[in-house]
């Protein structure tokens, strides 16, 4: 098949031939230490979802309160993003990657003082710095896989890639589950038993300490894949070759002639959204409307995410046969339906409902960001970037939630956030992901 077929199935819309290969042979070294990244952002973004049902228990938070444990986090993709394609564009996937990985180290070792000292704030403050490697790990990574051969497997190979994402997500969940979690929960009566005792102040230091080692031993495995990954030699890719003109170098203002780019960063940011508000609230879901204790959650929570994890395996599998936009909006209907029964019917089945709808989410990060890198040419470092600072959508719609539920003391109808966002991904599955290359004055 020649360059001008391979680009008009692509914009056809068609699934790519099962013949692709995901990947040259001589790159494979550094396509297995980038995908390992995948499952590396994945622990702290997930163990979030634990921190904000313990800091709700160590600091006595309200639920919009903990949700700012993910503004925090995903404010730090938000600002450093950028920074982190320029970085890029300058000195390669390569430099952009150690950077995001010595950020991403030093975050989980502050950890250790915050504790130290009880402060809330200093959590938060760590989370940041946290966020903001995985700010250059996630530009950098997923615009690096989707280059890395040919574009017409570009969706498959970023899916396959993503799909060691939920993997890390799981031992995040489960880490924080049996090692943070201690699995005691005071009553009201207790607390006040406690406090008059003089012996409150000291359970709620233990708790906080208790999130202190698994972030130190992640910490340290991250530090180490810097190194590995300093030692290895990458390939150059479109758009970092050293040209000695300004020219094919890519511009902001090129961007805006590309509508299915610019969707797509409005996609990526309602499906953050529904993504992190409907993860970071699962539990109190289930313990609202079920009455289990933490640790229970806590497991569902983590089997959640390994039906998130299949998903992805699935879908990067099924895209070999069916047009990836329209499979993802498939799973977009299929979530709304979903949500919506969580929300008429709390209790057991809308935890069960809640619980599917990670199968049905798991291809849709991945499948916005690479439909929407499609024909940006030199531009998609910037693009990239562009579509990762949609994560702010995390920051926004987790406290929003948080402040539903508390405004209606029902975790259902905060669920209704969720749903409205599936609807829009639905929308640009179907209409807005079609590629329409913008004419050159010059032709």
């Amino acid at each position: 098949m020649n360059s001008h077929s391979v680009t008009a199935n692509t914009k056809a819309g068609n699934p790519p031939p099962g013949e692709h290969r995901l990947f040259a042979r001589e790159n494979v070294v550094p396509f297995v230490l980038v995908t390992a990244l995948f499952f590396l952002w994945g622990i702290p973004n997930n163990l979030n979802d634990v921190l904000i049902r313990q800091f709700m228990k160590s600091f006595e938070l309200t639920r919009f309160q903990a949700g700012l444990v993910q503004s925090a986090f995903y404010l730090g993709y938000f600002l450093l993003s950028m920074p982190a394609a320029m970085m890029m564009k300058k000195f390669g996937y390569k430099a952009g990657l150690v950077t995001g990985l010595f950020l991403y180290a030093g975050g989980t070792f502050l950890f250790w003082p915050a504790a130290l000292a009880g402060r809330y704030s200093l959590f938060l403050g760590a989370l940041f710095v946290i966020a903001s490697g995985l700010a250059f790990l996630e530009t950098g990574s997923n615009s690096f896989i989707a280059q890395l051969g040919d574009p017409v497997s570009s969706e498959r190979r970023l899916n396959f890639s993503q799909a060691f994402n939920p993997l890390g997500a799981i031992c995040g969940v489960l880490v924080g589950t049996v090692f943070i979690f201690s699995g005691v929960e005071l009553k009201p009566d207790q607390v006040a038993s406690m406090k008059a005792a003089g012996t409150l102040k000291d359970y709620l230091h233990h708790e906080t300490m208790r999130v202190v080692d698994p972030y130190l031993v992640v910490g340290v495995v991250v530090f180490i894949w810097a190194i590995l990954i300093i030692r290895t030699k990458f390939p150059t890719l479109s758009g970092e070759e050293h040209e000695p003109s300004g020219e094919g170098k890519g511009h902001f203002s090129e961007l805006l002639h590309y509508p299915h780019f610019l969707q797509a960063v409005v996609a990526q940011f309602f499906y953050i959204g529904a993504q992190v508000g409907t993860w970071s609230f699962f539990i109190q879901y289930i313990q609202q409307y079920t009455n289990q204790n933490e640790k229970i959650a806590g497991y569902l929570l983590t089997g959640t995410l390994v039906a998130f994890g299949v998903g992805r395996f699935a879908s990067s599998y099924v895209m070999k046969f069916y047009p990836p936009n329209k499979l993802m909006g498939h799973y977009s209907v299929i979530n709304v339906i979903l949500v919506a029964i969580a929300v008429l019917s709390p209790g057991w089945i809308g935890v069960w409902t809640i619980f599917l709808t990670s199968f049905f989410m798991s291809l849709m990060f991945p499948t916005i960001f690479a439909l929407g890198l499609k024909e940006l040419g030199p531009n998609t470092k910037i693009g990239g970037s562009f579509i990762v600072m949609a994560i702010i959508g995390g920051a926004i719609f987790t406290p929003v939630m948080g402040l539903v539920s508390e405004a209606t003391k029902s975790m259902a109808i905060a669920m209704l956030i969720p749903l409205g966002c599936y609807i829009f991904v639905a929308y640009y599955s179907y209409f807005g992901s079609k590629v329409r290359i913008p004419v050159s004055p010059a032709a």
